[in-house]
């Protein structure tokens, strides 16, 4: 496969950094020859100086023979124009980053699909919609649900309370049907548990449940649930702005934004939302404005190490949930060992929706867990997949993978052993990011 990206940012060059572990045929074209540099030489790619509406620079970079043209830059208008461009000169697919929502709806997509964009994607309107979720359950450090919310995934940190804690999997305690633990994160590593495994006090525990079990769940995970009826956003950015629009009437929203035009801007777009204009790194006016009295404290400014410090001094103060937005990689374990209830990193989240695309198998979607090396991957069986001949626990699966559960005519069920997939499931598995290549030939 042969893929070419316009936009040397951080959602592009993540993307090739991780598409490039994958030996795929990688070019990263920028207009800024800085942002390019070193990267050819630390990894397997291309990189190419150019303009991403550039008729000659991109039949150069290889836009004619790409499978996959995409086009993340800054500018939405830029990214739409180099999408028509490659469709032109003759690439297979294309994707374009944009920043209108409208964009997003069903007739609009067609219209831009016949233009020459088939996919379009709004990195912030994914992060404020998993924050938006992250409020709904509070004692979650995720919450992914599948086929229309038939199986869902738990994220949980678990203290020394759980039922849990100790057990572990040979014992016979998880055999229960009520949800599969399909792995553990503890410290740096991702585990993917056998019999001989158990689980241990501030292991980020990741369950596959049905939504009628989530009670169960938390009860085994020794948590309680604590309603959202006001939350306080630090930072007037789109993702702040996305989060403020799209969370619930019932829950009353501050937004603090230092800068005044800004906050201008702000007091049109979130009419719902009481604008304050003020820095939320200041503690004192974190007082005044009842921090003490909020349940949810949301820092998405661009400063990675100023979210993380407000939600420590927000949980000081007594907030009871917290969220992160986290864009330096590098700091997403100093943010989880510092007890922030979820972390946001919105290039991760475009990066997972993008990989999808990459996939020769039938995939319906792909989730990246932030707090974890690793992807949540919706498959769908074929009648000629591997994966539907024999039982679970005769398939020999890849190290490092582990299947959660199917959904089979609209119905979620939890894996055993025995289970044995059929024709047209829907698999959502679990596994480390460098086994998915391995797991995708159980389904072609």
């Amino acid at each position: 496969m042969k893929i070419v990206i316009v936009g040397a940012g951080e959602v592009g060059t993540h993307l090739a950094k991780l598409l490039a572990k994958e030996h795929i045929d990688i070019t990263l074209m920028d207009e800024d020859p800085e942002r390019l540099r070193d990267l050819d030489a630390n990894y397997d790619l291309m990189t190419r100086t150019g303009l991403p509406n550039s008729i000659k620079d991109l039949r150069e970079a290889g836009s004619q023979d790409a499978d996959l043209f995409i086009a993340v830059t800054p500018l939405e208008s830029v990214n739409m124009t180099a999408c028509m461009i490659a469709d032109n000169l003759g690439a297979k697919k294309t994707l374009a980053r944009i920043d209108n929502p409208e964009y997003l709806q069903p007739q609009n997509k067609e219209f831009f699909k016949k233009l020459g964009v088939d996919y379009l994607i709004y990195p912030e309107m994914l992060a404020a919609q998993e924050i938006v979720t992250s409020l709904e359950i509070t004692w979650l450090r995720q919450n992914l649900s599948f086929c229309n919310g038939e199986l869902i995934l738990l994220g949980i940190k678990v203290r020394d309370n759980a039922l849990i804690v100790g057990k572990k999997f040979m014992s016979g305690f998880f055999d229960h049907r009520r949800y599969r633990i399909v792995a553990i994160k503890r410290n740096n590593t991702t585990i993917i548990p056998g019999g001989a495994d158990e689980i241990m006090a501030n292991d980020i525990v990741y369950f596959i449940a049905r939504p009628e079990n989530i009670n169960f769940v938390r009860d085994q995970a020794g948590k309680v649930d604590h309603k959202i009826s006001s939350a306080m956003i630090m930072g007037g950015s789109r993702i702040a702005q996305k989060t403020a629009q799209s969370l619930p009437a019932s829950i009353n929203v501050k937004i603090l934004e230092k800068d005044i035009e800004r906050s201008y801007l702000l007091a049109e777009r979130c009419n719902r939302a009481l604008i304050i204009n003020g820095d939320a790194r200041n503690l004192e006016l974190l007082r005044d404005e009842g921090i003490h009295e909020t349940d949810a404290f949301i820092a998405v400014t661009s400063n990675s190490e100023a979210n993380i410090l407000a939600c420590m001094a927000a949980k000081r103060l007594g907030v009871k949930k917290t969220v992160a937005e986290v864009e330096n990689i590098d700091y997403i374990m100093l943010a989880e060992s510092m007890d922030i209830g979820t972390v946001i990193n919105k290039k991760m989240i475009a990066a997972s929706y993008i990989y999808q695309l990459t996939l020769d198998a039938d995939v319906l979607d792909v989730r990246t867990l932030t707090s974890a090396d690793a992807e949540v991957v919706e498959f769908v069986a074929k009648s000629s997949s591997k994966i539907i001949r024999s039982r679970i626990k005769d398939l020999r699966l890849p190290a490092n993978v582990n299947i959660g559960g199917y959904v089979r005519n609209g119905e979620g069920f939890i894996v055993s052993g025995d289970t044995v997939i059929q024709p047209d499931d829907h698999v959502i598995c679990f596994c480390v990011a460098s086994a998915i290549r391995k797991l995708e030939n159980f389904f072609q």
